[in-house]
């Protein structure tokens, strides 16, 4: 059976946004640290802050955080 993670396009997102990732943690209320961690892959949100970033960028949050098959 093929393994599953999570994986996300916030990195790609925030970039074309031209938006700092300071100002991303500021606007879903969570830290710089952790959108870092959320953009390397190494922090999975909750899906509530999964949520509030997918509406942030007024995409889909299928658009924001999938499922890849490994």
């Amino acid at each position: 059976m093929a393994a599953e993670e999570v994986v996300n396009n916030v990195y790609g997102l925030r970039q074309a946004s031209g938006i700092t990732q300071e100002a991303l943690g500021g606007a879903v209320g969570v830290s710089r640290q952790t959108v870092i961690a959320i953009e390397k892959g190494n922090y999975i949100p909750s899906v509530l802050l999964a949520i509030k970033i997918a509406k942030f960028f007024k995409r889909p949050l299928e658009e924001v955080f999938y499922i890849k098959k490994s």
